[in-house]
């Protein structure tokens, strides 16, 4: 057993850069074991779980869902070694990451072409008439992409 001394949620949420909230929450979902209480009710961390909170940050930072580390965890609490569930999900979180990029980048280029075509069009719009780029925002697929019968380009 540690000589160190239990820590109240106040003292562990300030170590581990959360909320007390968040504390209990991660509680209520399965993330960290319900510890002891005191004869008047104040939680009493063992001091190992600073170090478990903040991985749970990581992993919540790495794209891991509450659920995937509900899972794990507990797994890991029971003795089992869910380390190729672990890699699995990182896999799989790397991979959405890679396609979300992909998709920013094509979007990032659409809005490119959109704004210089925007550009024309203003430049040829008399003032105090609408120009309509607010509408060609929706010939844009959610992809980011134009669509092909409504572009742009097209005036409304």
């Amino acid at each position: 057993m540690s000589d160190e001394r239990p820590l109240r949620s106040g003292t562990l949420a300030s170590l581990a850069g959360v909320s007390t909230d968040t504390l209990r929450y991660y509680e209520r979902r399965g993330l960290l074991p319900r510890p002891p209480r005191d004869r008047n009710g104040y939680r009493r961390y063992p001091a190992s779980a600073v170090a478990r909170v903040r991985v749970i940050q990581r992993a919540l930072d790495a794209g891991f869902t509450v659920a995937d580390l509900a899972r794990v965890l507990k797994e890991r609490d029971a003795g089992g070694a869910p380390c190729r569930d672990v890699f699995r999900i990182a896999r799989t979180r790397l991979d959405e990451l890679d396609e979300r990029i992909t998709n920013l980048v094509a979007l990032r280029q659409t809005l490119r072409e959109m704004i210089g075509e925007w550009e024309t069009r203003l430049a040829r719009t008399p003032p105090g008439r609408r120009a309509g780029l607010l509408d060609a925002l929706g010939a844009l697929s959610p992809s980011g992409a134009t669509s092909r019968k409504a572009g742009p380009r097209r005036a409304r």
